[in-house]
């Protein structure tokens, strides 16, 4: 009776302990589940936006490919425009680059075929800033020279009534130098400046009547006589084409016209062959 007695205890506290450990086992594998569900959710998003980061990546590189295409285009527009060595300025040719051999580790990992595309591209676009760079630096010292640089008709209108050179004097008949060219039309008629530059004399000087005399520095000098009426004063910062006096016939003159003169450190030259730069 006590042996079955035990026994029927025995079978009870077994089957208690397994009902009692059972819920626990059954939790556990749950909380596996569970977790292993949300690991493979983390992971299935995180392809996907890898998916999604890489499409952008994608479209950012070939959006920045167009813009290098559209910069090459512009720079070879830029060069045929201002007539420049294309071997110099080539838009279509990777940049020229040298020196020593320099120390490299082995990399312990591969970059991605894009990473390298970026960074070819990245290269691509410095190459082409510097290139643009130099190039509009060099566009815009030739548009500075060219707006210091004498050339053109100091006159509207008009024609060339007495050149450079020995000549018969009008007052005289002797021979004597004539240090210009002097171009002839209606009184008050307009007189330009034929390069930008600052305004060093504006008024009466003996021979000339009212002078205008403008410095284009780099050792150009011009000067505009026998004016009317003078319209700028000494100090005074004149651009190519601008008016600076009206036509007359002041000073040592026998009718309404314009006396030319180039100045080069000091000398007169020839002012016709600044005349005729601007008709090339």
């Amino acid at each position: 009776m006590v042996a079955s007695a035990g026994s029927v205890l025995f079978y009870g506290a077994y089957h208690l302990g397994v009902n009692t450990a059972a819920p626990d086992a059954v939790a556990i594998r749950a909380a596996i589940e569970a977790e292993l569900k949300g690991q493979r959710k983390a992971i299935a998003d995180f392809r996907q936006q890898a998916r999604e980061d890489m499409d952008a990546l994608a479209l950012h590189l070939g959006e920045m490919q167009a813009h290098v295409i559209r910069l090459d285009a512009l720079g070879e527009r830029l060069t045929e425009m201002a007539h420049l060595d294309k071997s110099e300025f080539n838009f279509e040719r990777a940049p020229a680059q040298g020196g020593p051999e320099g120390l490299s580790g082995e990399s312990s990992f591969k970059i991605p075929d894009f990473l390298q595309a970026m960074d070819r591209l990245d290269q691509q676009l410095i190459d082409r800033e510097q290139k643009l760079g130099i190039l509009e630096s060099t566009l815009m010292n030739r548009r500075l020279q060219a707006e210091v640089l004498p050339a053109g008709h100091p006159t509207k209108s008009g024609w060339i009534s007495s050149f450079f050179g020995v000549r018969t004097d009008p007052f005289t008949g002797r021979p004597t130098r004539h240090e210009g060219i002097d171009v002839a039309g209606r009184i008050g008629s307009e007189i330009v400046a034929v390069a930008s530059g600052v305004v060093t004399w504006s008024g009466q000087r003996y021979g000339y009547g009212n002078l205008v005399e403008i410095n284009h520095g780099n050792g150009y000098v011009t000067r505009y006589a026998h004016n009317k009426e003078n319209l700028v004063e000494v100090g005074q910062t004149v651009k190519k084409g601008e008016q600076i006096a009206k036509m007359g016939t002041s000073g040592r003159s026998t009718g309404p016209h314009v006396h030319f003169e180039v100045l080069i450190n000091g000398r007169q030259v020839d002012p016709v062959k600044f005349v005729r730069r601007a008709q090339r």
